[in-house]
């Protein structure tokens, strides 16, 4: 009787004792509600600040913009929004450690997962700053002709090179120095990768302290049938609208390699040059006689000239007189020289004529076609239909 008894005492400590440990430990149901509460604590919390705080960000940024239209200020300021996951991710990070009975495998699982989405939130709202720069210099009021573009793209490039190491890192639970160190070896393969922009982000720190190109210059590159305004300058190409409206693609470090011409220098001096030259029949050249000087004399661009011609030949002829030398060896008005002078003078009275310029007409060596008498000058506009 005894031992009957001890031994149900015996098992009464040992039910008790199993009792109390399983007490002690919270079931998995409890894990589930203790989860699943705190992803709905979550999901408020992100609802309150999208609904709340990015909602009022807005309206205040619409306010101050003065747009009408909200959905392109979502689009535009979308960082905010993005910014607003990092409230539950943080949440779930953090929280996650007070749920019991969770395996501490997951529960390191889930918080480098929730690092690494905040990670990658963080660089989207990166980029979405970045562009609204890039927007901004791109459309204020006396823009920069500069081609800033290329380095806001090298700024992403080094944003998601960055966003990828610290991805990795929290990923794997490493530390991001000892990825980093890791990379020496990778060095050759990732020059391989980027040379090209590489190349392109070289040409265009090139571009930008020479002042090589810019916005709205006029360039031509006949080895690549370019010839038009560049109406675009990123990092590893330059955009080229030619005259027939067609759009011609080069690639950025082709500009500093190759050489191509642009008219900016033109367009900042005030004039365009006209090198055109007049074919006169040689045949047609001969000596003004008296009659044809007097006739001449009804010019107002040629009185002046022929007065000082006039009184410098006969000087010249009586020298030679009094000399008694012969004749034939006396000076005479051509008509090819006075139509030179002529010409020189309208030019020299032209209105649309830049008189602060090189200003000539010359004779060129005979050709086929004729005498050419070159027209060598600039005009005040620069403009292309005004200058035709």
């Amino acid at each position: 009787m005894s031992n009957c008894t001890k031994l149900d005492i015996m098992n009464t400590e040992t039910l008790q004792t199993t009792y109390n440990n399983l007490m002690a430990q919270p079931s998995w149901i409890i894990t589930l509600l203790s989860g699943f509460g705190l992803v709905v604590a979550a999901g408020v919390a992100y609802l309150l600040v999208r609904r709340l705080l990015v909602e009022l960000l807005f309206r205040l940024i619409s306010i101050a913009a003065a747009k009408k239209d909200g959905a392109s200020v979502h689009q535009r300021y979308r960082f905010i929004g993005l910014l607003a996951n990092i409230v539950p991710a943080a949440m779930i990070s953090i929280g996650v450690e007070t749920i019991l009975g969770l395996p501490p495998m997951f529960v390191t699982i889930v918080q480098n997962v929730c690092a690494a989405f905040v990670v990658l939130t963080i660089a989207f709202a990166l980029n979405n700053i970045i562009d609204l720069i890039g927007d901004y210099f791109q459309h204020r009021p006396g823009k920069t002709q500069l081609p800033i573009k290329s380095y806001f793209q090298v700024a992403k490039i080094v944003i998601a090179c960055v966003t990828v190491i610290l991805i990795a890192a929290a990923l794997l639970d490493k530390s991001p120095v000892i990825l980093l160190s890791g990379l020496g070896a990778l060095a050759a393969v990732l020059m391989l990768v980027f040379q090209d922009t590489l190349l392109s982000f070289v040409a265009s720190i090139l571009i930008l302290s020479n002042r090589m190109v810019h916005i709205g210059d006029w360039i031509e590159m006949p080895q690549l049938n370019a010839d038009g305004d560049v109406i675009d300058i990123s990092l590893h190409t330059v955009k080229v609208q030619n005259w027939d409206k067609t759009i011609t693609t080069i690639p950025t470090r082709r500009l500093i390699s190759d050489s191509f011409k642009n008219w900016r220098g033109m367009v900042e001096s005030g004039g365009r040059r006209i090198k055109r030259s007049i074919f006169i029949d040689q045949n047609s050249v001969r000596f003004l006689t008296e009659n044809e000087q007097k006739n001449l004399h009804r010019f107002a661009l040629l009185h002046n000239y022929l007065e000082d011609k006039e009184k410098e030949i006969g000087n010249w002829n009586a020298h030679l007189q009094a000399e008694g030398k012969d004749p034939v060896n006396a000076r005479r008005t051509t008509n090819i020289g006075t139509f030179r002078v002529y010409v020189q003078q309208y030019l020299r009275n032209h209105g649309q004529v830049h008189q602060g310029m090189t200003l000539l007409v010359r004779q060129l060596a005979p050709t086929s076609s004729g005498l050419p008498l070159e027209i060598y000058c600039f005009t005040n506009s620069t403009a292309w239909a005004v200058y035709e």
